[in-house]
Formats: C-alpha cells, structure tokens, sequence
C-alpha cells in the first residue's frame, strides 16, 4: 500500500510550539508511525510544485491523509480537482482535524463543513460508538486526550455513511469525530483530533485509529463499472 500525508506545514514554520512538538512537520510524525507497519508512505507541502501532488504521486497514491489549517485558500483550485478526481475513482481520503475546512473536503461533501470551536486545552473523551467496525479495532470504548481544541456541534456536513466516534469536550459539548463516506469508487474518513499546539499525533490511540482507518479506505477491490448506451445481456423479443 502507498499512503501520502499532504499537510501544509506553514504552523512548524511560523509557530515556535507547533515546531518544538512537531521538528520533523505533523506530516513528519504522521509519517513515522505508519512506516511501523511497513507501510510505504511519502509526504507532500504546499510549498512544493502542485503542492506535492503531481499527477505521478496522485496516480501512485492509494490513500491521501490531509491536514490543513490557515492556508486553506492557497491550494490550487486544479489540485483540488484532480484529488477530487482520484478519489471518485478509488483513492482513499483521510481528512484530519482542521481539514475540514479544506477545499477537497468541502467539495465532496457540498457542504459548509463549519462548526464550533474552543482553543481552551481541555479534556477531550472519544467514544467509539461502532464497537464493530475495523476502525475501532485494538480500542477500547473510549479513550482521552488530556489537551485538545475544542469542537462543537452542529458540525455541517452531510449525514455519515458511519459514525464512529462521538466526543465529549471538558467544556460540556459533543461532536461527531469519526465519520465515514463514499464519493464514487472511494472512501473517505473524517478524523477530529489534531491541534498543531498539542502532542495528538504521539498518541498511540489516535495512531491506532489512523492505522486502521489507512486500512480501511484504502481500495483495490473495486470493480470497475462501465456507464452510458448499454447492450442487452439477453434477447429481446421483439413487441
């Protein structure tokens, strides 16, 4: 399997905590724990020519983590669609924390994708609400972050194929951290956790859910299905 994490690396630049925590980029520390399971994983910035995501590397990507933040707008609108593209014809997408407001998630989702927001470092619990599902696997019913932003419902987006994760914020809100979608051949993950300021991706729970969930989306299964004038399979009589 060949995964690319694609983040936009402007907070490690700018900000001297998220560069203490994260020396090697988020991308870096995301990249680091999926090469634990031999995973062949390559990582992509916005600064790079077409942001990293050349039509080589989408071509050989089979599951894309983004995580993006203040630079949402910088993205060119053609890589957006050429993501967009891949993704409608199998590739899979794992959207992180503030990716959200990414353009390739709003664009699949045709939604605003808003929500609340609290940067007050309290207690976030995650509950895992599909005990079945292969994205839950090696959990247990929850598990909590000590430090986190906050995230409040009414998060505006579609109704999930699954929900996964519900959390609970020391504040007293709730949000549906965990959710799932197809858009074409491919499938899409919605993962909360991740503020740039806060160790997240060090977590070995939040790590196990991203392992999983590389699993889950990825797709080489899919068949491929022919559109448009279609030839009878049978004989028809004539009437």
């Amino acid at each position: 399997m060949k995964v690319t994490v694609w983040n936009e690396n402007r907070h490690e630049k700018t900000n001297n905590v998220v560069a203490q925590i994260y020396p090697k980029g988020i991308h870096g520390a995301i990249a680091e724990f999926l090469q634990e399971d031999d995973i062949q994983v390559k990582t992509a910035t916005l600064e790079e020519e077409h942001h990293g995501l050349t039509d080589d590397v989408l071509e050989e990507t089979d599951v894309l983590i983004w995580w993006g933040h203040v630079a949402h707008d910088e993205v060119q609108d053609e890589v957006v669609a050429k993501v967009k593209q891949r993704v409608l014809d199998g590739m899979g997408l794992i959207v992180l924390h503030s990716g959200h407001f990414s353009k390739i998630f709003k664009s699949l989702m045709g939604t605003s994708c808003d929500l609340k927001w609290r940067e007050a470092g309290e207690k976030e619990r995650l509950w895992a609400i599909d005990p079945t599902h292969p994205i839950t696997e090696g959990l247990g019913q929850y598990f909590e972050l000590e430090q986190e932003e906050m995230y409040g419902e009414h998060f505006d987006i579609p109704t999930p194929d699954e929900l996964i994760f519900v959390s609970w914020f020391e504040g007293g809100e709730v949000f549906r951290s965990g959710a799932t979608f197809k858009r074409g051949k491919g499938k899409i993950f919605y993962f909360r956790p991740g503020h740039e300021t806060y160790p997240t991706y060090y977590n070995k729970d939040v790590q196990q859910v991203i392992k999983n969930a590389v699993k889950w989306v990825n797709n080489d299964n899919t068949p491929a299905h022919v559109y448009g004038n279609a030839k009878p399979l049978e004989n028809i009589s004539d009437k």
